[in-house]
């Protein structure tokens, strides 16, 4: 049986990506790609000519048994997402589910860690990590007021991801519904030319960026401070 590896790329900058990742990537018969484009730019800075395939939210049953048949086969292949670790926000947990379904214990399925943005803005946050609550994307309609009372109400550290067409809407409904003691902290196009962390109070950063529109485009991490903390914001 072949084995199956689920390998984290970069986040933004192509240089964070670890040896046994890159080793990984070019052993393997197979790499499974979200977006082929994105995942040969890293392949090419690297001198990785190792064949590659898409597999996304929108594969259809027929990738899948595909996928199972190279394994089967005993082909090595690879999953790789166009940013960060593969099932975390992204559509690698079904194809995964699927092989676990097929094979059980007789295909390895074998992570290869890497980056993060989730924990990348964690890390340099300034507030407590030890216990969090991992939100994703926050629902576009069904759900989103039972997720944003969950972040009014948890007694942890939240962390979510938002798009940037919707970062100053969410933003803006934490600033009405926090107290002002929470922090809020905004993690902005991480490990990237436009890197940039906003700390404060939840009305301080919502007017930051309201005030900063072209600081609304890219990728973002939202954290906010659990129901008690002992951290100040700035």
């Amino acid at each position: 049986m072949g084995k199956f590896y689920v390998v984290g790329t970069p986040i933004g900058n192509l240089e964070d990506i670890s040896l046994r990742a890159l080793r990984i990537l070019k052993e393997v018969d197979l790499i499974l790609c979200e977006d082929t484009r994105v995942t040969k730019k890293l392949l090419v800075r690297h001198l990785i000519k190792t064949p590659t395939e898409s597999y996304h939210q929108w594969s259809r049953s027929g990738k899948i048994d595909r996928i199972l048949d190279f394994l089967n086969a005993g082909k090595n292949l690879a999953l790789v997402s166009d940013a960060g670790t593969p099932g975390i926000s992204d559509p690698g947990e079904r194809l995964i589910e699927s092989i676990y379904a097929e094979f059980g214990e007789k295909v390895q399925v074998i992570p290869i860690p890497g980056p993060n943005a989730a924990l990348s803005a964690l890390s340099v946050s300034g507030l407590p990590a030890d216990r969090f609550v991992f939100l994703g994307f926050l629902p576009h309609k069904k759900g989103r007021q039972t997720a944003l009372r969950e972040i009014v109400s948890t007694t942890e550290t939240v962390v979510l991801y938002e798009s940037p067409h919707r970062i100053l809407k969410t933003l803006g409904v934490l600033a009405e519904t926090l107290k002002p003691q929470r922090t809020v902290v905004v993690g902005r196009e991480i490990t990237k030319m436009f890197e940039e962390f906003k700390r404060g109070q939840p009305t301080e950063v919502y007017d930051y960026f309201l005030k900063h529109p072209e600081k609304t485009r890219g990728e973002f991490v939202v954290i906010v401070s659990k129901t008690q903390t002992r951290y100040n914001s700035d």
